[in-house]
């Protein structure tokens, strides 16, 4: 009898040790203002997610090298937190992904078909995060150097089976979406067959581009719903109001084409002007935002294997991330995210000279270069192995709060999930 009492006097005192010990934890782990509560992660008001479409990690390097040198680096890689994303659709024909089913999947969580926009198999639509983020009382927007309509930005504003069908995704937007900053190119889909916009059909630059829309002029319909239009970068310095749309060009703000074959790369108002404008009209409203900007001529000039344009569009990429870490150094409860849909191009940084590994130098995939790296005597190659895309994973990095979240190696539709719970506070941790 003794020894069981003091068996349970031992282990009451050492359960009264333990409960001081695990009470003045607590009190270590609790917030000051609030000690009674576990500190919570820190909240996200705003999110930019930066796309460099087709932008693998060679292409990184490519534009680091040729921008910052060997030991230097991009804006975009100087963040604190990086992963790699996987990046297959769901297409029974083909798992190396498209835009749109690579946008789908960051935009939704769900993977798709091959041309599906915010839509799962079944061709069903699946909520976007900016459509959370706008149900929740955030602005929103869509900024790019393609359409504005284009596959990245309409798998955000936007639900249809088909890609192609650009105008009615523009409709969306303004109608049901309600986009309040959509900037780019593709005023084509916005006008009605034979009656242009600013942008004159068919120019010498590429004549096959036109207005082409089927629902209507939606310019005048954004007009009725509230948004300041403009067309060029004097008139987008001006503007005012909470609405914007800007279209600036015809179909992308570039030409895409091999080299010395009419490729031109010279924005009418280049990505870091309409990032910064972006951010100037969403911030005015208090519960914050939620922005996409996309440079699409990465990917574009990565399936012409046009290394010098790559670089040039990589290199406005990151001058509009500089303006976004600006912000967000500002703003300490942005999050920004700089990412890829997918690899475009099968792309490696070689030595300049030797024979070409990649074919018999009569078909456009090949070595491209040399190219000067920044701050160097010394030059590099790029090797293009394909003119199409890869199953490749592509890089992520990420600073601000919830950053620490995409840390790893996960598959595309997780850039969602952890969006949804740093932003609503589902699930956290």
């Amino acid at each position: 009898m003794f020894r069981m009492k003091r068996r349970t006097a031992l282990l009451m005192a050492g359960l009264s040790v333990g409960l001081t010990l695990y009470a003045a934890g607590q009190r270590t782990w609790a917030a000051p203002d609030k000690p009674d509560k576990p500190a919570g992660p820190p909240a996200v008001k705003n999110v930019i997610l930066f796309v460099g479409d087709g932008m693998g990690t060679a292409h990184r390097d490519a534009i680091r090298l040729a921008t910052k040198g060997i030991t230097g680096e991009l804006e975009m890689d100087d963040m604190p937190y990086s992963g790699l994303i996987h990046t297959n659709s769901a297409d029974p024909k083909s798992f190396i992904t498209d835009s749109a089913a690579a946008a789908t999947a960051i935009a939704t969580g769900v993977k798709t078909y091959n041309g599906a926009i915010a839509v799962d198999l079944q061709g069903k639509p699946v909520e976007t995060i900016l459509e959370q983020a706008k149900k929740a009382g955030k602005a929103t927007g869509l900024v790019t150097t393609a359409q504005v309509t284009d596959a990245t930005p309409a798998a955000f504003g936007a639900h249809t089976a088909k890609r192609s069908a650009q105008s009615d995704i523009a409709k969306q937007y303004i109608e049901q979406t309600k986009v309040d900053v959509i900037l780019g190119g593709g005023e084509d889909y916005w006008y009605p067959a034979g009656q242009p916009g600013y942008y004159p059909d068919h120019p010498a630059e590429d004549p096959e581009e036109g207005s082409k829309g089927t629902q209507g002029n939606l310019v005048e319909r954004a007009k009725q719903l509230g948004y300041t239009y403009v067309r060029t970068a004097d008139e987008l310095k001006q503007a005012t109001g909470r609405k914007l749309l800007g279209l600036f060009a015809n179909e992308e703000m570039f030409q895409q084409r091999p080299e010395g074959e009419g490729d031109v790369y010279n924005p009418a108002v280049p990505l870091p002007d309409m990032t910064k404008k972006a951010l100037d009209v969403l911030s005015q409203n208090k519960k914050g935002f939620f922005l996409v900007v996309e440079e699409e001529a990465i990917d574009e000039m990565s399936h012409e294997n046009n290394g010098p344009l790559m670089i040039k569009a990589g290199q406005q990429l990151d001058e509009a991330v500089a303006v976004a870490k600006q912000y967000a150094k500002r703003h300490r409860d942005t999050l920004v995210l700089v990412l890829a849909d997918h690899e475009c191009g099968g792309l490696t940084v070689e030595t300049p000279g030797g024979a070409d590994e990649s074919g018999d130098g009569k078909t456009i995939s090949g070595e491209d270069g040399p190219f000067s790296i920044a701050h160097s005597a010394q030059t590099f190659a790029l090797d293009w192995t394909t003119t199409g895309h890869t199953a490749a994973d592509v890089p992520l990095t990420a600073m601000g709060p919830g950053a620490e979240r995409f840390v790893g190696v996960y598959e595309n539709t997780r850039i969602h999930d952890i969006l949804e719970q740093v932003l609503f506070a589902k699930n956290r941790r």
